[in-house]
């Protein structure tokens, strides 16, 4: 979403706080269904929103103040990007793990025979 933001014009500001909610938004959803399932770790979730939390608070410190001391807001785009980089290249990363591990295990990974009829 913050991309899609940028590009039609909305300032990084805005766009980053918005797209925050949205992914902060959805993934409660699954943190509430995995809670009404007994399936929620509460101790193991509890430090994690501490880290996050503390990570967060020190992040917003130092990009508040780099951008006061040089007056322009371009560096949150440069994070945004270098985030969703990061992301995609993890992704296929372990996408491509994954499907080594299970041709070396021989497993089913939904591609049917060609040469059968």
């Amino acid at each position: 979403m913050g991309p899609l933001f940028l590009e039609l014009g909305v300032p990084p500001q805005v766009s980053s706080a918005t797209a925050t909610f949205a992914m902060t938004f959805s993934s409660s959803m699954s943190v509430v269904e995995y809670y009404l399932l007994k399936r929620f770790p509460v101790p193991y979730a509890l430090y994690f929103l501490a880290v996050a939390t503390i990570a967060a608070l020190i992040g917003q410190h130092f990009v508040k103040k780099f951008i006061i001391m040089t007056g322009r807001a371009s560096l949150i785009i440069f994070i945004l990007a270098f985030t969703i980089f990061v992301s995609a290249i993890s992704l296929g990363g372990v996408g491509i793990s994954n499907m080594i591990e299970k041709i070396d295990d021989h497993e089913y990974m939904g591609f049917e025979n060609l040469c059968k009829s």
